[in-house]
């Protein structure tokens, strides 16, 4: 079917709406409706906030009223039809008498996929599956990757200079980006629900890992540290906060006296076989936590560990216009590496976005979400 201008301009507006639920939806999706009346105005828009209940397309039905009858129900995500917390989308479109739903992709859910498209077909709506699906499914990438891959969405950041290199020689903790690419990391940490480092970073860096970007959110960002040797410091600030902000170290040191010691800090230790290194055991434990995506920021082996292991799904590095040099300074990239360029971390979708001085490279890696 032939989609209009305006069928394009309200399924960018229903997108826009769901943006509004980053960081208030996870372990939900972001979802954004729009209805038009029949006589082509807008009559009500609705947004998805997950502590509100009320879906994005009742929210905006109610805002429409009467004049929802013989309307289009532009919605970002397919509508649910089983019973939840709240009555099935869909019956709340056909009850409303709405005619016609544009629609960019299907719900990946087990529980919707498809069920709801076919439910508003048999009973006689329209529904226009397809615009701006590029786009929806990027903005429910890490939603997508929770049904498709049942594993958190990986998303991989780190800061470097030009000549790759994240700190200068001997591990030094080094501040590498600029102010406002500082402000784009915290809105990146902003968007997902975890932010996970590795043992020497902790020790090293001594960081805070905060959501800083003074944006609402449901949930805290839960702190993720891969320490095997269980070297973090028990005064650093991850550890003298954990009973304000979610901290999790996985490990397998069996130093029970440090554990019992991080454990009345309120520090979570989770011992697993291989520790830190047993990487999908780690994001099978955030899983079961109901924890969608997962920002790792470093440092160097980690970062190679993840990407030796193939279980990347997003990069960005903020590249700050510096040469470090030397030989000892660590590269952003460690672990075992590729033997053959057919084995080479492939990515797609390459973007550029400058912040001043530096700029962030961002990809996906090959493949689909």
């Amino acid at each position: 079917m032939e989609l209009s201008d305006f069928d394009l301009k309200m399924t960018r507006r229903a997108l826009d709406l769901a943006v509004l639920g980053v960081g208030l939806v996870s372990p939900n999706p972001l979802v954004g409706c729009v209805i038009v009346s029949e006589s082509g105005e807008i009559s009500g828009e609705g947004t998805y906030i997950y502590n509100k209940v009320i879906h994005a397309e009742a929210v905006a039905l109610s805002q429409a009223g009467a004049r929802a009858r013989g309307g289009t129900a532009y919605v970002s995500l397919e509508p649910h039809s089983h019973q939840g917390k709240t009555q099935p989308c869909t019956e709340a479109l056909i009850n409303a008498g709405i005619k016609r739903v544009v629609c960019p992709i299907e719900d990946p859910n087990p529980l919707v996929s498809g069920k709801g498209f076919v439910q508003l077909r048999a009973n006689g709506i329209e529904v226009v599956v397809g615009i701006l699906a590029v786009e929806a499914e990027k903005q429910n990438e890490k939603f997508i990757c929770w049904h498709r891959k049942k594993r958190p969405f990986v998303h991989l950041k780190l800061a470097m200079s030009l000549d790759g290199r994240i700190s200068l020689n001997n591990s030094v903790s080094t501040a590498l980006s600029n102010e406002h690419a500082l402000k784009r990391v915290h809105d990146l940490r902003h968007e997902h629900d975890a932010i996970l480092i590795g043992g020497n970073t902790a020790f090293v860096d001594n960081p805070s890992l905060t959501d800083r970007s003074g944006k609402p959110r449901r949930r805290p960002l839960v702190r993720v540290v891969l320490d095997n040797r269980l070297r973090i410091p028990v005064d650093s600030p991850l550890v003298t906060t954990a009973n304000e902000v979610p901290t999790l170290i996985f490990t397998n040191s069996g130093d029970s006296e440090k554990i019992a010691h991080l454990g009345e800090k309120k520090v979570e230790v989770v011992e697993i076989e291989n520790g830190g290194r047993n990487l999908e055991s780690v994001l099978a434990e955030l899983a079961v936590r109901q924890i969608q995506s997962v920002l790792v920021e470093g440092g160097t082996q980690v970062a190679g560990a993840f990407c030796d292991a193939k279980l990347v799904d997003k990069i960005t590095f903020m590249v700050a216009p510096l040469v470090i040099g030397g030989r000892d300074a660590p590269l952003a990239i460690g672990g075992v590496g590729a033997s053959t360029m057919d084995e080479a971390f492939r990515l797609r979708d390459l973007e550029l976005t400058k912040y001043g001085d530096d700029i962030e490279v961002t990809a996906y890696a090959t493949g689909r979400i």
